[in-house]
């Protein structure tokens, strides 16, 4: 599968625009003050869906062909992915099949339905998620759209980068959460445009990005177990390629870490965020020798968290 390149992102740009937010950026004298550095946060939090995840699936469901698109696009998520697929394909009226596991998220299931989404459940496991999306896919003659192992999506992803740079001058590094690797890789290859190194963070309990990335081969048996629920995917084939080519440096954060600093964006900057998206933000506070540079820019990836299980702060 070909790695996407900058006039990919370029052309999703333009081919999006249209259909998506073009989120704004924020900064916070709390968090500068505690950093000691000076940084923009890229709200994707706010974007349409809720998280940077309808820019991959947008700009993959107006690549395909009218041929390609008549019988719809299907996908397996137990998030983001499939909400943002799901409004995707309202935009060309066209339906959309999503598998999702039988624990999945009640309020992520509830915007899947609201956009249209046609949803098959299935038990937990990967391995029951593939085999019903197999099925779902001969059944109905939809086009799989994968999460991130997708040139496409990746493309999409990366537009959300293309903005940043757009909207801010002379960054010294940008700092983006790494689950599945779909926005990691999109953000490395837009902000090769302006050479700005690109820093991935992750959750300690969900490390397989950074022990790929130090070993060079990629991981594929980790078990991810974290509060940070949308980065307990693995990278694809394709997004570990451009990360390794690409990503300059991965760190990884404790949970402790994790929940402070969701508990500071959400008390302190007033934003709702998922705990993937506080992921950088604990990078930044509690690793700042890590971070390159000062002027240091932050993609808060989503905001779709599920108030009814909520965890308690005051235990952590």
């Amino acid at each position: 599968m070909q790695k996407p390149t900058i006039t990919d992102i370029d052309a999703a740009q333009q081919r999006i625009g249209d259909h998506i937010h073009r989120t704004p950026v924020y900064t916070s004298a709390t968090i500068d003050r505690w950093s000691g550095k000076t940084v923009f946060f890229k709200l994707e939090n706010l974007q349409k869906t809720g998280a940077f995840k309808l820019r991959g699936a947008c700009n993959a469901v107006l690549c395909l062909s009218t041929e390609q698109a008549q019988k719809g696009v299907a996908t397996h998520s137990s998030g983001n992915h499939a909400a943002a697929l799901a409004y995707a394909a309202s935009l060309r009226q066209i339906p959309a099949f999503v598998v999702m596991p039988e624990n999945a998220p009640a309020n992520k299931i509830a915007a899947v339905r609201e956009y249209g989404g046609q949803i098959t459940f299935c038990r937990p496991t990967l391995k029951a998620r593939e085999k019903s999306l197999i099925k779902v896919c001969d059944q109905t003659g939809a086009v799989f759209i994968h999460p991130y192992d997708h040139p496409d999506v990746i493309a999409g992803q990366g537009t959300a980068c293309l903005e940043f740079l757009d909207q801010v001058e002379e960054l010294d590094a940008i700092l983006i959460p790494i689950g599945g690797g779909g926005l990691a890789a999109g953000t490395a290859i837009a902000a090769q445009k302006k050479s700005i190194p690109v820093i991935a963070c992750e959750p300690e309990m969900a490390n397989d990005a950074y022990i790929s990335f130090i070993q060079g081969e990629r991981v594929t048996n980790a078990y991810p177990d974290t509060i940070a629920d949308g980065l307990r995917t693995l990278l694809s084939p394709l997004t570990f390629a451009v990360v390794k080519e690409s990503v300059q440096d991965i760190v990884c954060v404790s949970e402790k870490e994790i929940i402070r600093a969701w508990r500071m964006v959400l008390e302190r900057m007033k934003w709702v965020v998922e705990p993937s998206a506080a992921v950088p933000v604990a990078a930044l506070i509690d690793h700042p020798d890590r971070i390159p540079g000062n002027r240091i820019g932050i993609i808060l990836s989503g905001g779709n968290i599920d108030l009814t299980h909520l965890p308690r702060f005051d235990r952590n």
